[in-house]
């Protein structure tokens, strides 16, 4: 079990749009992925996102994600 606080909050809004919030408080459908750079290496490979949201994540959410990573 990982702490929430150690998790990022991926969401899916009712228009389908898909963001990374960093509030945790954004309504819709949500994913959870830890901080570590190895986890969205894990995540990307899987295709673990799209699974979850049973449809395409563009490249930005990744980007927005590794950028997050980065400031860590």
């Amino acid at each position: 079990m990982i702490d929430k606080r150690e998790l990022v909050r991926i969401n899916r809004s009712k228009d389908g749009e898909i963001n990374v919030d960093f509030s945790g408080k954004m309504q819709g459908r949500a994913a959870y992925l830890c901080i570590k750079a190895e986890c969205l290496q894990k995540a990307k490979k899987a295709k673990g996102l799209e699974r979850s949201f049973k449809g395409a994540v563009s490249a930005e959410v990744y980007m927005q994600l590794e950028v997050h990573l980065v400031d860590i």
